[in-house]
């Protein structure tokens, strides 16, 4: 019985360290790692909950192809359960080439594939009816579920009584608003990067932001704000920002995937909100210590461990 569906995109990453430019011509250029992980803010929450021991069930589709043969055995191994993680015998399994650089940052060169293929018709409603949390991982680049869709979907998980928790994957888009109002309205915690709701919003201001979200009726705001924490309000209440751990970045990506998982693991404990946010920035600062998603984490005692290390 799963305590959480994480529902969305599903990614396979390659990821190479450190880089520092594209070699001219057919020229040569040394790196000193290259992993491939799980990624995407369905699988890569799901497979950090399944860390933390929490039983998750995710959800969505990989091509017919060795990539998603990767996907789906390494999540697998980790401890998730993807029996619903639906073979797409139409599009290659959603990939990203990520050339990391010294200091963490990276370009992303990306592949929608499979990820397009996700319909409302895939969710398994008689697990979801199980479990307490519904988290869906991937606006804007699920387009088959943007927009009204994905309102749908959400509105039904807290009709069944679940929490439900959004993130995006978006670069900026004249549709961005017209997508997301259907959905926010069903959304118990937001949590996008703020560079992402400012692109939605079009303001850099925060307190704009979370105005304008609390306005279309999102129970909670959680914009991660990279090195400066992470800014937690519920609708209607005064924003709380809650300081980041000091660490050595090797690269962020996954981190706000790590968030989601620690913050999604403390609210099924029921801790403080401002608590759980304080554990998901400690699952994002571990990831960032090391290269991809799945990096740093390895169960909740060494991430409570770490987080009350860092508050001392």
């Amino acid at each position: 019985m799963p305590q959480v569906v994480s529902f969305g995109a599903h990614i396979a990453d390659a990821l190479g360290w450190p880089f520092t430019a594209v070699p001219p011509g057919q020229q040569l250029a040394p790196l000193e790692q290259i992993r491939f992980t799980v990624a995407g803010t369905a699988a890569a929450p799901a497979v950090n909950l399944a860390k933390l021991g929490v039983d998750v069930a995710s959800v969505g589709r990989v091509g017919a192809d060795t990539i998603g043969d990767f996907v789906r055995t390494t999540m697998t191994g980790y401890g998730v359960n993807v029996d619903h993680l639906l073979t797409d015998p139409d599009r290659q399994t959603s990939a990203s080439l990520l050339p990391i650089r010294a200091d963490g940052s990276r370009p992303a060169l990306h592949v929608i594939g499979a990820n397009a293929g996700l319909r409302e018709e895939d969710v398994p409603w008689d697990v979801v009816a199980q479990a307490e949390v519904f988290h869906l991982g991937g606006l804007f680049v699920l387009p088959g579920i943007d927009g009204e869709p994905a309102g749908r979907i959400l509105q039904r998980a807290k009709e069944l009584g679940l929490t439900t928790t959004v993130d995006f994957l978006m670069s900026p888009r004249p549709d961005a608003v017209e997508l997301l109002e259907p959905v926010l309205p069903h959304v118990d915690y937001l949590m996008p990067n703020i560079e992402e709701a400012g692109w939605l919003v079009g303001t850099e201001d925060r307190a704009e932001i979370i105005t304008w979200l609390h306005g279309k009726g999102v129970g909670c705001t959680v914009l991660t704000l990279g090195g400066d924490g992470v800014s937690v309000a519920r609708n209607g209440e005064a924003e709380t920002v809650v300081p980041a751990f000091d660490v050595d970045v090797v690269d962020t990506t996954g981190c706000g995937d790590a968030f989601t998982s620690g913050f999604i693991s403390g609210l099924l404990e029921g801790l403080d909100l401002i608590v759980a946010a304080d554990r998901g920035l400690a699952c994002g600062s571990l990831v960032a210590t090391g290269l991809g998603s799945d990096a740093g984490i390895v169960d909740l005692a060494q991430v409570e461990e770490f987080r009350r290390a860092g508050r001392a």
